[in-house]
């Protein structure tokens, strides 16, 4: 995996915590460097933590699936894109925005918006992908468009939090079927 398909897959990981940012940032009456920081710092780490996880699991059953390995990174990236797709698609209002930065709450949402991180990381473990540098760059990239999410929030509202669900989710169904593509030497 390249850097630019790693840069691409990054993005469409941090989508989810883009989008629980700018909420955050609506909610934020007086926006201080510290909630950026806080929010880069919780999503960027999840971000980086469960790609890990997932790849240490990936890993012990690697060697039982590799002649489909490429069919599980497909089928598991368009699911977590499609279940993103879906739900952007909800048009759902957000009510009574929590302006708590308090440490339940912002584990509660680095934890939600991280859970298809895992299911990369295990893709990852059959791509053979060089870990470390992988989750330091995703959680980087999460880090950056969360602090980024903060402050966008709360300068734009909510006219743009489906809109950023709906571009994760469309990477990462489009990157899913560029690893088939490429293992059935399609591309």
């Amino acid at each position: 995996m390249n850097l630019w398909e790693l840069f691409v897959i990054a993005v469409g990981l941090s989508m989810d915590a883009f989008a629980v940012s700018i909420c955050k940032g609506l909610s934020v009456r007086k926006l201080t460097l510290k909630h950026c920081l806080l929010a880069g710092l919780y999503f960027g780490g999840f971000q980086a933590a469960m790609p890990m996880a997932g790849y240490l699991l990936g890993i012990r059953f690697q060697q039982m699936i590799t002649s489909v390995d490429h069919w599980i990174a497909f089928v598991l990236l368009c699911l977590i894109g499609g279940n993103m797709v879906r739900e952007s698609l909800k048009n759902e209002e957000v009510d009574g925005l929590d302006d708590s930065f308090d440490v339940k709450t912002m584990l509660m949402l680095a934890v939600a918006t991280s859970i298809d991180a895992l299911a990369v990381g295990v893709t990852f473990a059959f791509l053979n992908v060089r870990i470390v540098p992988a989750v330091s760059f995703i959680g980087t990239v999460t880090f950056c468009l969360s602090a980024a999410g903060i402050k966008a929030g709360n300068l734009f509202g909510n006219k743009y939090e489906s809109k950023a669900e709906l571009a994760g989710g469309v990477i990462l169904i489009v990157m899913g079927t560029k690893i088939l593509l490429d293992h059935l030497g399609v591309l």
